[in-house]
């Protein structure tokens, strides 16, 4: 059975990529699985990879304040927020997301974006080897250079920063860094440049928050 054995080493090249991959991501700089999958349908991707150093400090703490409050705490996965998630959501499953920022750059690098009930538990599980494989100074470069923050194939900060205020990501402001920071749950329908009432509401939130975090944002030093 030529075909069936091809097929399993496949599967078993596919369950050992992001172990392998995840050390080498530690010090090159990766691409998301979307990235790629635009890449190979001749879509545009608009991407300048950028160190966290070279970033505004605002915008770190701002994505951190607005995506995973608990970031520096928990290894990977915040098993409190998924508790509390799946327990609202009663018979009819979660309403809404628990994801970390770990757990999205395991998504993003690795897996899908669709079938969450398939995907989560793998994602669950590469977010704890990223977080044990890497420092969260490196989870957070590599998400905010993953991230997709616009329409057209905008990727990681600087794409994003530039489109949206027409200015790199070392030069954001406070209050720049909160709208894109709030842009991230769905960075197609919100536009920093045009926010909403709503969305400009979250992001002076975000901003009063970020400035007051302190010692949480110590692990990003």
């Amino acid at each position: 059975m030529p075909l069936l054995r091809y097929l399993l080493l496949g599967l078993l090249a596919l369950a050992v990529a992001p172990i392998v991959l995840t050390p080498l991501y530690a010090i090159v700089p990766p691409d998301s699985t979307l990235m790629l999958a635009r890449a190979v349908t001749f879509q545009p991707v608009n991407r300048t990879w950028t160190p966290l150093a070279a970033m505004s400090p605002a915008l770190p703490r701002a994505v951190l304040t607005s995506e995973d409050a608990r970031f520096c705490s928990h290894h990977g996965v915040d098993w409190a927020a998924l508790r509390t998630v799946m327990r609202e959501g009663g018979d009819k499953g979660p309403g809404r997301g628990a994801s970390t920022i770990t757990m999205q750059v395991a998504k993003n690098l690795f897996l899908w974006q669709g079938g969450a009930y398939v995907r989560k538990p793998l994602e669950i599980a590469l977010a704890h080897w990223i977080d044990l494989v890497w420092s969260k100074r490196r989870i957070m470069e590599v998400y905010l250079n993953i991230a997709e923050w616009g329409p057209d194939g905008t990727f990681g900060a600087e794409a994003g920063a530039r489109r949206a205020f027409g200015r790199g990501a070392g030069k954001l402001s406070a209050q720049q860094a909160a709208l894109m920071a709030a842009a991230l749950p769905n960075p197609i329908l919100r536009d920093p440049r045009r926010p909403s009432a709503r969305m400009r509401a979250h992001a002076a939130i975000v901003a009063s928050r970020a400035r007051a975090i302190g010692a949480l944002a110590d692990c990003l030093k």
